[in-house]
């Protein structure tokens, strides 16, 4: 039982923090904070665990958002069927692409992911203009009707359910990082020669890295695409292909809480302080230098090992009081 709470702890504290931001702040900004970082974690495990960067998230991210459009615009109505669909479009679209990607590493990896990126733009604002309405895009906000249990369709209930989504896909990430996969998805990383003469396959450790990590941004996608019942090729811009990776440098490559924190700094930067000074994009720009320059771990990187310590000291002289205590 203490094991099953240890495991849990971290990440129940985190999203209790995550619901402390809901009591403090409007509730679109404690959503988009929920469904960023859903976004952005999929390319935090990709870079930090696979070692692939990827300028191509708004491509998958674009997927998930118009399958789940596409349902809700021309044939049902319920945004649960919506967001199976969005999922079921972004694992179709990894799995199609991604035998050919991760044979590719470093910069041809990036740049082929930014490709993408603008191919999906391109599909969705010029080719495919006839079904997905250009520039104008698919507005289906009032065709959602009202779900049992959680009504998605109502803000406040819908951040109930982000909220559980997001819980769940920190529990299935933080399995995937004490698991045995997620030590090959890392030794893949440093050393995959090694990896090799133990028997394991590097391709196929990435490929599913690879359909993890771009089927959770197809998720967020679809959330994105019920929370606003609207959808445009904007969000699959190339001016947006480098967000998700200033987040997850931000926050802490690698790290499990990383994507929380960048997208809490990331989104309160420019939903709050965009108000105040008009080149916010700016002040990102100069948090970023620093970060790199004092070491590279991002703002999650740098304090956990703080808190690890400071917390271990805390329970170090506890069991010093304790036994005092008992030997009196």
């Amino acid at each position: 039982m203490m094991n099953v709470f240890r495991w849990w702890r971290g990440i129940l504290l985190a999203f209790f923090l995550l619901g402390l931001i809901r009591v403090f702040s409007p509730l679109p900004f404690a959503i988009e904070i929920l469904i960023f970082s859903i976004y952005v974690i999929g390319c935090n495990f990709l870079l930090g665990r696979v070692g692939f960067i990827s300028f191509g998230q708004p491509a998958y991210l674009a997927v998930g958002a118009y399958s789940t459009a596409f349902y809700l615009f021309y044939f049902g109505t319920n945004p649960y069927i919506g967001l199976l669909f969005g999922i079921l479009g972004g694992l179709v679209v990894t799995v199609l692409v991604g035998p050919f990607f991760v044979r590719l590493r470093s910069d041809y990896f990036a740049l082929v992911n930014l490709a993408l990126a603008v191919i999906v733009f391109y599909l969705m604002e010029k080719v495919l203009a006839g079904i997905t309405h250009g520039d104008n895009g698919l507005w289906f906000l009032t065709r959602m009707t009202s779900t049992p249990v959680l009504d998605i369709s109502k803000p406040s209930e819908f951040f109930i359910f982000a909220f559980l989504v997001a819980l769940a896909v920190w529990a299935f990430y933080k399995y995937l990082d004490d698991s045995v996969y997620g030590a090959c998805c890392l030794a893949t990383k440093i050393n995959e020669d090694k990896l090799k003469f133990l028997g394991y396959d590097n391709f196929s450790i990435r490929l599913l890295a690879f359909v993890i990590a771009n089927t959770t941004t197809a998720l967020a996608g679809s959330l994105y695409a019920v929370y606003f019942g609207f959808v445009s090729p904007e969000m699959s811009s190339h001016s947006r292909c480098a967000d998700p990776v200033v987040v997850t440098i931000l926050g802490g490559v690698g790290t499990l809480y990383g994507p929380i924190v960048g997208s809490i700094v990331y989104t309160g930067m420019k939903d709050l302080i965009s108000g105040v000074v008009g080149n916010w994009e700016l002040l990102i720009g100069f948090l970023l230098v620093f970060i790199m320059l004092a070491g590279e771990k991002g703002i999650w990187g740098t304090l956990e090992p703080l808190l690890k310590k400071a917390f271990s000291r805390k329970g170090v002289l506890a069991n010093l009081q304790d036994s005092g205590e008992k030997g009196r």
